[in-house]
């Protein structure tokens, strides 16, 4: 499965795959935030929450899904370190990223920014995923619900979005274009970076010329 396709390799390949992804990330999410034309969906809520915290959004981020992981228990999801590092890497990178760059003033780069970090969010989301090392919190919650539900995944992940969107929104979160966006945009640009890594990555069945593979 393409979602899976450095299971088999060695610990530190996946361990290493796995770290750059979170980075790579929250690097995305943080520059999404950064500039200012709307979050990634749960960022919003990050945000709205954010708002009215002593909380930066990175650490409602971590917090949130901690919380989120205790839903888990009901929905007997099974954490794996992947999982965890998720959780907690995510968070402290979109911190980092908000501290450490600025909003371009001019608008198309601003729009730049929001695209590009669509693009690398899709990136990094497979190179998190292809580990297998455990979902994370978000996810985790998504399949969970499906497992239980059979409810389709687009319904539930959608409807969970919206939720979280508008509770974010009613707090204070940014939701705008980029939101939309993303929410539109992310599925089609993993799709493609999980063809290129799955052509990439998977073993050659045969070295025959005359092979159908």
């Amino acid at each position: 499965m393409a979602f899976g396709l450095l299971a088999e390799r060695s610990w530190p390949v996946r361990i290493g795959a796995l770290a750059v992804g979170l980075v790579l990330f929250g690097v995305s999410a943080g520059l999404m935030i950064v500039a200012g034309l709307g979050n990634m969906p749960w960022d919003v809520l990050h945000q709205g929450i954010a708002a009215h915290t002593p909380l930066s959004t990175g650490q409602a981020a971590i917090i949130l899904s901690l919380l989120v992981l205790l839903l888990w228990i009901p929905l007997r999801q099974r954490v794996g370190p992947g999982t965890l590092a998720n959780a907690v890497v995510v968070g402290l990178v979109i911190d980092a990223t908000t501290a450490a760059v600025h909003r371009p003033g001019a608008l198309w780069a601003q729009l730049a920014m929001a695209l590009g970090a669509l693009v690398l969010n899709g990136f990094a989301t497979v190179l998190y995923i292809s580990p297998a090392l455990g979902p994370g919190p978000r996810d985790g919650l998504m399949t969970g619900l499906v497992a239980r539900t059979g409810r389709p995944v687009a319904l539930l992940r959608s409807g969970i979005e919206v939720v979280v969107m508008a509770a974010g929104w009613a707090l204070g979160g940014r939701l705008f274009i980029a939101t939309f966006l993303y929410a539109f945009g992310i599925g089609p640009v993993t799709r493609v970076f999980l063809g290129l890594a799955a052509r990439v990555l998977r073993p050659r069945a045969s070295l025959d010329p005359h092979s159908t593979d």
